[in-house]
């Protein structure tokens, strides 16, 4: 079998995915059935792996799987409950005031609130939670969903406490390849993946730091009565201040403490930085900004949710250190239990659960359940429920709510982690092949050569597109793009890096989070608009990266940690 037709044939499932939902439109929980068999029904029959080995991966799959909707159930429990508090109204209601510009509003909400949330929940729950609130305070509903999803940028990475990194790269990169690398440089998989966060905070930094301003842009250009690009530049001094206000803390937290904290942290910084900044007035233009009025809007623009400025003022009766005090308390036990110098990590760490040699195929499987972060989030959860004085039935509203998320989300990654296993364990088989990620890999630095870190965060973000995840991409693709900086003797921390800063790029314009988004406020049958919008953030994005990128590989020659 030529090299060829050993990528085609590898490349084949993503391909049907990319078909089945995109062209054909298919919803995931039934696209991604038929690519799972698609995957086994290759490995079995052209790389003739054994049976065993394919089930014993699948079993592999689903042990991840499981960690995975723990800590998406503990996410969304966590906002559930404090939308049941009330406390998400009162944080909404604190944000009033503070400006009446839209283009400072949108800095300090979208860009520091929206990363924030996405540091704490992940899996797309910004869009979720800004759209509304931008409308409450009179925006358009198609600016508040594309504004909600520029937010899924550059905090995605680290979403839900670094579960992108922790979760998807480990499970993408888990197999003999890695470990093999591991071994030589001795090296453990937790100081790879610190490498590699070292190096994804410097590409978003850059990056993301330009985000506020090409936001306040895309709102004066396409919501504005004039319609210009140039008129959002007006705010240039205080958009780049406010993009370092989360960045340059966001970068710092990464490399001093790892991926769980800096979107979390750095949000929170940022959010303090920029509330105080525009109440003192300081960089905030003369002019102030503002949308035409609502009676003169396109119908297009309008959304079944209404603005409800006027009762932002009211709110709940909790105070607002009380309302912010559940995610104050999740962010410093997060840091207790992530510090390395702290004994707390590495007793979690240790409490581990062990599957060795599933069906005497030499796969293993294993989880640390108390590591976790969805441990933090549920005590986080337990105490609001005391601090808040929330009643039981309020408490089991939460969990309904976010049970019938964890259904949807949970039924499609029951075949899409197995079937990422069945990919990079198909390197035992009786041809003697490389495993299906390899096949590619070998064909792309045979074709792409010196240029592959331009395109290799377009990969990243086409898993995402397709998936709806930046966990999934990374499940999916990191352990090709590993192969591919191999063969080209790049560094695998860097394409790694890429790979999982496009992921979190491609999230603009993931399906997935396009409908969740516009559901929000009532924009459903509207995507094609909103899309059509939000590829000029991820083109800048991927352009930008790709281009750091090249820099960092051609000419600054970063060498490989895992090679000194």
């Amino acid at each position: 079998m030529s090299e060829s037709l050993q990528a085609f044939l590898a490349a084949l499932p993503m391909l049907l995915a990319a078909v089945l939902l995109i062209g054909f439109r298919l919803p995931a929980r039934v696209g991604m059935p038929i690519v799972y068999l698609v995957i086994a029904a290759i490995a079995l029959f052209v790389w003739q792996v054994p049976f065993d080995r394919v089930a014993a991966s699948t079993l592999q799959g689903l042990v991840v799987t499981c960690e995975i909707l723990l800590i998406i159930f503990s996410a969304i429990l966590l906002l559930n409950t404090l939308k049941h508090s009330g406390a998400v109204e009162v944080i909404k209601n604190s944000f009033h005031d503070i400006s009446p510009d839209r283009r400072v509003q949108v800095i300090i909400i979208v860009w520091c609130f929206g990363a924030f949330i996405e540091g704490a929940a992940g899996f797309g729950t910004p869009a979720a939670i800004v759209a509304p609130l931008l409308v409450a305070l009179g925006f358009p509903a198609m600016a508040a969903v594309m504004l909600g999803l520029m937010a899924q940028s550059t905090p995605v990475t680290f979403g839900a406490a670094g579960t992108p990194i922790l979760v998807g790269l480990f499970g993408g990169l888990q197999g003999p390849q890695l470990d093999a690398v591991l071994e030589r440089s001795q090296m453990d998989f937790g100081t790879y993946l610190q490498y590699v966060t070292d190096e994804v905070v410097v590409f978003h930094g850059i990056t993301g730091t330009f985000m506020p301003l090409l936001m306040v842009m895309m709102l004066t250009r396409f919501f504005g009565t004039k319609g210009s690009w140039r008129e959002g530049l007006s705010i240039l001094p205080f958009a780049i201040f406010g993009g370092l206000a989360f960045t340059v803390p966001y970068m710092m937290i990464g490399w001093i403490l790892g991926p769980e904290f800096p979107s979390i942290i750095g949000g929170l910084i940022g959010l303090a930085i920029l509330i105080t900044a525009a109440r003192a007035g300081f960089l905030v233009p003369k002019d102030s900004w503002d949308f035409a009025p609502s009676s003169t809007w396109p119908a297009d623009w309008m959304g079944t949710l209404q603005s409800n400025a006027g009762a932002v003022a009211g709110g709940p009766r909790l105070s607002l250190l009380r309302a912010w005090a559940p995610y104050l308390l999740l962010a410093i036990l997060l840091v207790l239990t992530r510090v390395r110098e702290l004994p707390i990590g590495a007793w979690l760490r240790d409490q581990r659960i062990e599957l060795p040699d599933l069906l005497g195929t030499g796969v293993d499987a294993g989880s640390a359940p108390l590591y976790l972060p969805a441990l933090v989030i549920l005590i986080v959860v337990t105490a609001t429920y005391l601090l808040h004085g929330m009643r039981g039935s309020q408490m089991l509203s939460a969990i309904g709510e976010s049970g019938k998320t964890l259904i949807g989300a949970g039924f499609v990654l029951l075949f899409t982690i197995p079937m990422v296993r069945i990919y990079v364990n198909s390197d035992v088989n009786a041809l003697g092949l490389e495993s299906m990620p390899l096949a590619m890999a070998d064909w792309v630095s045979d074709s792409v050569g010196i240029v592959w870190p331009f395109f290799a965060p377009a990969i990243g973000a086409l898993g995402a597109f397709i998936a709806g995840s930046n966990v999934v991409s990374n499940l999916m693709f990191s352990a090709f793009q590993f192969g591919v900086a191999e063969r080209l003797a790049m560094s695998t921390v860097t394409i790694v890096a890429l790979q999982s800063v496009g992921a979190a790029a491609g999230n603009m314009i993931a399906i997935h989070n396009v409908v969740a988004a516009s559901a929000t406020v009532g924009l459903l049958g509207r995507e094609g608009a909103i899309l059509r919008k939000t590829i000029i953030p991820t083109l800048y994005y991927l352009l930008m990266v790709g281009t750091l990128g090249i820099i960092a590989v051609v000419f600054l020659e970063l060498v490989d940690p895992t090679a000194i």
